[in-house]
């Protein structure tokens, strides 16, 4: 016996007020339907079958990389011809759970129970007890704390009918077999005029079936997203969950309620995370390491002890031990810092290496460039590597001086040793011990007359 997922994804999201299909709106940076996704995906099953209409080309360009079966719904008529859409998909012998592709925060573990309560030929449905269960089908027992009997709809609900605080969540898990031949017994006699999946409920009863229900461990687990002030709440409830996995693990972060993980984060002994900051892709810290306020870390690595200063952004980047980066420097992709190495305020550097202990402390730009050991960048200096077409390198050595306001013409190589006169602009080699200067000799005029305000 196999396992097969199906996740509905079909809807057009009107509330959402946006050109975009719903379940494509990102929680922690990634589109939802991809949570839902990623959480099936730990039960090992056999298929995945979405359930597109609206926007279809766009989930399935968001979703490429991904190995899923397709099955259209051309027309919105239910869940329960959602799901038919799926049926040519799927193995006789298959175990098939339902899910929805707007309901990012359904763990594997809720999935896992979930999956086991649909043993023996019988239906496993994940139900939840609600304060306010307006809007959502009514689970109605045989008794009080009876077998599950029928699901009923909020509109087709008698008033006794909608005091039930035990709701359904849409979610289940049935056998093929069994799901193929009570779909086609689905009729459309009630108030949206739909086919109802939850009607597959009363027909497993009638059959002598036993539908066992299953809770998930928070609300938020089954909470669905209609509009964008939903998604903003699992938005929070995301970020909070993670940030309290964090501190358990060990990761001090200043305020948790104000800190943002959009991707996945490895860390060793008294790391620290101040106020405000992102995480993005997949992000190692060493030990020691601290981040100040504000700051975006993307895809990077940074090695024990690194200081990141406020306001900095890193992309792609890796960093050795011991560095000091901004306030307010950025590092783009491929850019690689040895130990001990300082990249100040206003600095930015691209596809570069820069070598052990050198620094750039203050309003420089260096890319495509590779620097030695113990050099020095000064303020305003820049590697000029590109032409308008092509990009081109620049080699410093090490134990450089590069004064202030310098141009560096790419391609050029500064050797090991060199000084380079601020205010100059460096267009051909500087030899191991050389001083380069192009500075216009400064000419001096007396009693010069100051112009005056007319």
């Amino acid at each position: 016996m196999g396992l097969s997922v199906v996740i509905l994804a079909a809807g057009m999201g009107k509330r959402m007020k946006s050109k975009m299909p719903k379940v494509l709106h990102p929680i922690a940076g990634k589109p939802m339907v991809k949570h839902v996704i990623d959480s099936a995906t730990k039960l090992n099953p056999g298929n995945i079958v979405m359930v597109y209409g609206h926007g279809g080309d766009q989930v399935k360009a968001s979703l490429a990389d991904i190995d899923l079966a397709w099955a259209e719904q051309t027309e919105l008529l239910g869940t329960g011809d959602a799901v038919a859409r799926a049926i040519p998909h799927l193995a006789d012998d298959d175990v098939v759970l339902i899910l929805y592709g707007d309901v990012p925060l359904i763990t594997s573990e809720t999935l896992t129970r979930l999956m086991l309560a649909s043993e023996g030929g019988n239906v496993g449905l994940l139900t939840v007890i609600l304060e306010n269960p307006r809007g959502y089908g009514r689970i109605v027992r045989d008794g009080v704390d009876g077998p599950v009997t029928r699901i009923v709809e909020e509109k087709d609900a008698s008033a006794a009918e909608k005091c039930i605080t035990e709701v359904n969540t849409g979610l289940m898990s049935v056998g093929k077999l069994q799901l193929e031949k009570w779909l086609k017994n689905l009729n459309n006699d009630n108030a949206q005029g739909e086919y109802y999946l939850t009607d597959i409920i009363e027909m497993a009863v009638a059959e002598g079936l036993r539908v066992n229900a299953v809770n998930p461990e928070s609300e938020a687990e089954v909470t669905g997203v209609n509009d964008r002030q939903q998604l903003a709440m699992l938005e929070r409830v995301y970020q909070s969950e993670r940030a309290d996995e964090l501190l358990k693990n060990g990761l001090y972060l200043l305020d948790p309620a104000r800190f943002d993980i959009r991707g996945e984060i490895e860390f060793g002994f008294d790391c620290s995370i101040d106020i405000n900051c992102v995480i993005e892709g997949k992000v190692k810290l060493g030990d020691g390491v601290s981040i100040g306020p504000n700051c975006v870390i993307k895809d990077s690595v940074i090695g024990d002890n690194t200081q990141i200063n406020e306001n900095s952004v890193l992309d792609n980047a890796e960093v050795g031990s011991g560095c000091k980066i901004g306030p307010f420097a950025r590092l783009r992709p491929n850019a690689q810092l040895k130990d001990e190495v300082h990249v100040g305020n206003f600095v930015e550097v691209k596809k570069s290496v820069i070598g052990n202990g050198s620094k750039a402390n203050h309003l420089a730009y260096i890319g495509d460039a590779e620097i030695g050991k113990n050099s020095n960048i000064g303020a305003g200096t820049i590697t000029c590597n590109y032409d308008g077409v092509n990009k081109s390198k620049t080699i410093i050595g090490d134990e450089v001086f590069i004064g202030s306001d310098t141009q560096l013409v790419a391609p050029v190589t500064v050797e090991d040793g060199a000084t380079v006169a601020a205010g100059t602009t460096v267009t051909k080699m500087v030899p191991a011990g050389a001083l380069a200067i192009t500075r216009v000799p400064q000419k001096t005029i007396q009693n010069w007359p100051k112009p005056k305000k007319k």
